[in-house]
């Protein structure tokens, strides 16, 4: 089974067990008279629309890629995601409004042995969903499912804590029905905010893990040639869809034959192992001559300088004597352009009569 029809399985058990729980709840209502409880039975039905949200943005994020859309649908999981983290954010803090209000005019709740039921019924079955979705969620890698996971589990807390204080309140004559509603509200309210996080930071351009990271660099300089390993630029087109591009330093005196079959290794290895899809890009090291030397020194005197990271992209253009390298400075330095020409002073004093292009670059690959 794909991983798109394990996400909408695991959405359709979603969807059962909020239908099983509408129904119930409905059948009871009407046994007991009850308004409330049939307005309940409603409620159940509206959860169920996560994961429908689930399933429409899974269907849509398979869609193959087009002129349109070269790279995919990917991304429309990203969109499910935040509209049902939009979802939990809303209940918890209309939940907060409601809790708010219970604590100036505070009621009594009274429960009967069908009302009880329900909720215990409730609570079980809404936590063992929560457990289960997420658990789904986060195996699959799937924002949208971790979110609908967390909507059924935050339904569970909220009707809990309302037993809780109901039980406070028989033992002790204490009504906290409206202070511990709040303090969960706030919760939810915050898990919201890092629920919507997640999605909008890979639709913003967020960066692989450092471990995906590390392990992509280390595997690439595995590879008989591969001097160095830079500028790692990968982006999320959805879960099984990540793209960007690197670069490898080689000797200068390899053959456009060898890096050619230097580069499709690298890009197959990559697709295979991470399902990465990259373009490579070379930066040449000299291996000879006074150039070799020149390149040594300047490299040297660089990675001695302070609050340098990193140096990569050296070039060197002998007929105009110049050197052009890409410095990354650490955290400390705020301005780019200061920092460029205090280190051009610094190397031009070193190096006299030599052209020297810095490129500040803050793409950084430990």
């Amino acid at each position: 089974m794909s991983r798109n029809q394990q996400i909408i399985r695991t959405s359709l058990v979603g969807i059962a067990a909020n239908l099983f729980l509408a129904a119930f709840k409905a059948v009871a209502g009407w046994i007991a008279g009850s308004v409330a409880i049939i307005m309940d039975a409603v409620n159940n039905l509206s959860d169920a629309l996560s994961s429908v949200i689930t399933i429409v943005g899974t269907k849509l994020s398979e869609k193959p890629a087009d002129r349109v859309h070269p790279f995919g649908y990917g991304r429309v999981e990203y969109f499910s995601a935040i509209i049902i983290s939009v979802i939990v954010l809303s209940t918890g803090i209309l939940s907060l409004v409601e809790s708010v209000k219970k604590i100036f005019d505070p009621t009594n709740p009274s429960y009967t042995a069908v009302t009880l039921t329900i909720i215990i019924v409730a609570i079980v079955v809404k936590l063992v969903l929560g457990w289960y979705v997420k658990k789904q969620g986060r195996q699959l890698q799937s924002n949208a499912l971790e979110a609908s996971g967390a909507d059924a589990t935050f339904d569970a807390v909220v009707t809990l804590s309302t037993l809780v204080s109901a039980g406070i309140m028989l033992f002790t004559g204490v009504n906290l029905d409206g202070i511990l509603g709040s303090i969960i509200s706030l919760v939810i309210i915050k898990a919201g905010i890092e629920m919507i996080g997640a999605p909008v930071g890979q639709l913003l351009g967020e960066s692989i893990s450092k471990e995906m990271m590390v392990n992509i660099k280390n595997d690439v300089k595995q590879f008989a040639g591969v001097l160095g390993v830079y500028d790692i630029i990968l982006n999320y087109y959805g879960p099984n869809a990540i793209i960007g591009s690197l670069h490898v330093s080689v000797p200068e005196s390899m053959t456009a034959n060898r890096i050619h079959g230097l580069t499709r290794s690298i890009t197959k290895l990559l697709y295979d192992k991470y399902h990465v899809i990259v373009t490579v890009g070379i930066y040449a090291v000299c291996d000879h001559g006074k150039e070799s030397e020149l390149q040594k020194g300047v490299m040297a005197f660089l990675k001695s300088y302070p609050h340098i990271e990193q140096v990569h992209g050296y070039f060197y253009l002998e007929e105009k004597r110049t050197v052009t390298f890409d410095v990354v400075p650490d955290d400390s330095i705020h301005d780019d352009n200061a920092f460029q020409y205090q280190l051009l002073q610094a190397i031009r004093k070193v190096y006299p009569g030599y052209i020297f292009n810095i490129v500040i670059d803050h793409i950084y690959c430990k």
